[in-house]
C-alpha cells in the first residue's frame, strides 16, 4: 500500500498546488471561514466517508475514514484560517481579499491534507483502523478552534493525533521533528490602573497612573529574571501602553496590554502567580486600584517523546526522493493550538521545510511577503502518508 499511496500522491501534486493557490486567493479570517469550510465540505461530496461540519465554536470539519479492518483510531489535523495582513508578495494568485492573507501556510496545510485524505479514502479497505481528518478553523485567534473541537466529543475515541506545519527553516525536502515541549504556550493580560488626575504643577494633589503603570512595565521583567530558573523559558511583552494625554495633566488612568510566553506548564503557573502578586503590590505601593484581565490562551505544545521517535523513524526509513533529510529542529517560540490535541492524546506535531528556491533569507510566517516553495506540499503529503503507513504497519 505504501508505494501505491506515494504514486497516487505524486500523480496529484499539481492538484495539491492548484488547491493551495485557490485557497491563497480566497483567504478568510478566524471564525469567519464560511466559504473555506464549504469548499472543504464540497470536496468530500460523493465520497464514502462521514462528514461533520460546524464542529466546535466555528466552522470546523471532521471527516471519518473507516478502514476495512478494526484497529486504532488516529487524527490528522490541518488548520485553514488566514491572517489580517495586507499581502505584499508578487505571486499571480495573490489574495483577492484586501487586508487578509494566508501568511502562515494554512492554505498549504489544507491543500495537502485534502488530497492525502482522498487517497486514503480510495485505499481505506487496506487500513486496519479509523482515520479522522480534522480540518480546523481559527488557529490564529484565541480561544482558537482546537479546544472546542476536542470538547465536542467527536475525537474521544482517538489514540493519537498528528499534524504538520510548513516553516521556511530549510529547503523543501527537509522534515524536522522535536520531542517534548516544542511550541510556547501563551497568555494575555490587560491591566487598567485607576489613580487620580490633576495638574502637572501639583502632583501631591493627584495620584499619577502613568507612574504606577511605568513601574509595572519595569517590575514585570523581574518575574522573568528573578522568579524563573535560568533554565526555564519565559517572556513578558507589554505591547500596548495607553496613556496618551496632555503634557501638563496628570493622567487619572492608563490601560496596558501584554503578551506572555512560556515553554512549560510550571513556568505558566509561576508567571501568572507573580503577575497577580505584582498587581496587588502596585495597589498598595501607589494607592491606585487595578483591574486585571489575565487569560491563558494556548498551552505549551508537548510532543509525546515515544511517538515522536516513531515518527522520525518512519520518515528516516522512507527512502523517498522527495524527502531529502530528516533532522531534529529546535523548540519554537510561537504558540500553536494543536497543543490542545496534544494535551488529551499522545501526539506529534512536526515540521515541513519550505524555503523558496534561490532565497537565502526567507520571510518567516506572518510576514506580508511570506511565501513557500510549493514542492514542500508534496513533501508534506508524503511525510504524513509515511507516518500513517508506518503507524498501521502497512507495507
Amino acid at each position: 500500500m505504501k508505494s501505491i499511496l506515494m504514486e497516487m500522491l505524486e500523480s496529484r501534486k499539481d492538484e495539491i498546488i492548484k488547491i493551495r493557490r485557490h485557497l491563497h486567493e480566497n483567504p478568510e479570517l478566524s471564525f469567519k471561514e464560511e466559504k473555506t469550510a464549504q469548499y472543504i465540505i464540497d470536496f468530500y461530496k460523493g465520497k464514502n466517508v462521514e462528514v461533520q461540519s460546524n464542529v466546535g465554536n466555528g466552522y470546523g470539519v471532521v471527516v471519518t475514514i473507516k478502514g476495512g479492518k478494526s484497529g486504532k483510531t488516529i487524527g490528522l489535523r490541518a488548520d485553514f484560517d488566514a491572517l489580517p495582513i495586507v499581502e505584499e508578495t508578487d505571486v499571480p494568485f495573490k489574495s483577492k481579499n484586501e487586508g487578509v492573507m494566508h501568511a502562515c501556510a494554512h492554505d498549504g496545510h489544507t491543500a495537502y491534507l485534502l488530497i492525502l485524505a482522498d487517497c486514503l479514502i480510495t485505499l481505506k479497505d487496506e487500513i486496519p483502523g479509523t482515520i479522522k481528518i480534522i480540518h480546523q478553523h481559527a488557529e490564529e485567534v484565541p480561544p482558537g478552534g482546537a479546544r472546542s473541537i476536542v470538547e465536542s466529543g467527536l475525537l474521544d475515541d482517538l489514540d493519537n493525533v498528528f499534524g504538520i506545519h510548513l516553516l521556511p527553516m530549510d529547503e523543501a525536502g527537509v522534515v524536522g521533528y522535536h520531542a517534548g515541549y516544542s511550541f510556547n504556550g501563551r497568555a494575555y493580560l490587560k491591566l487598567k490602573i485607576q489613580g487620580r488626575g490633576g495638574h502637572g504643577s501639583s502632583p501631591h494633589l493627584a495620584n499619577d497612573a502613568i507612574v504606577a503603570g511605568s513601574h509595572f512595565v519595569t517590575a514585570a521583567q523581574t518575574i522573568i529574571s528573578r522568579r524563573l530558573s535560568p533554565f526555564d523559558i519565559g517572556v513578558i511583552t507589554i505591547g500596548s501602553f495607553d496613556g496618551k494625554g496632555t503634557f501638563n495633566v496628570i493622567k487619572d488612568s492608563v490601560e496596558l496590554e501584554g503578551d506572555i510566553r512560556y515553554m512549560t506548564v510550571e513556568t505558566k503557573e509561576t508567571i501568572e502567580k507573580e503577575v497577580k502578586r505584582l498587581v496587588k503590590g502596585l495597589e498598595v505601593e501607589f494607592g491606585v486600584t487595578c483591574e486585571l484581565t489575565y487569560t491563558n490562551d494556548y498551552p505549551p505544545l508537548y510532543n509525546d517523546p515515544a511517538l515522536t521517535e516513531r515518527v522520525a523513524e518512519f520518515l528516516m526509513n522512507a527512502n523517498d526522493k522527495d524527502i531529502k533529510e530528516v533532522k531534529e529542529f529546535p523548540a519554537m517560540p510561537p504558540s500553536e493550538d494543536f497543543a490542545y490535541y496534544a494535551e488529551k492524546f499522545p501526539s506529534c506535531f512536526f515540521y515541513i521545510a519550505c524555503t523558496p528556491k534561490r532565497v537565502e533569507k526567507p520571510y518567516f510566517n506572518h510576514h506580508p511577503k511570506f511565501d513557500i516553495d510549493e514542492d514542500a506540499l508534496l513533501v508534506a503529503a508524503k511525510a504524513v502518508g509515511y507516518v500513517v503507513c508506518g503507524y498501521y504497519e502497512l507495507d
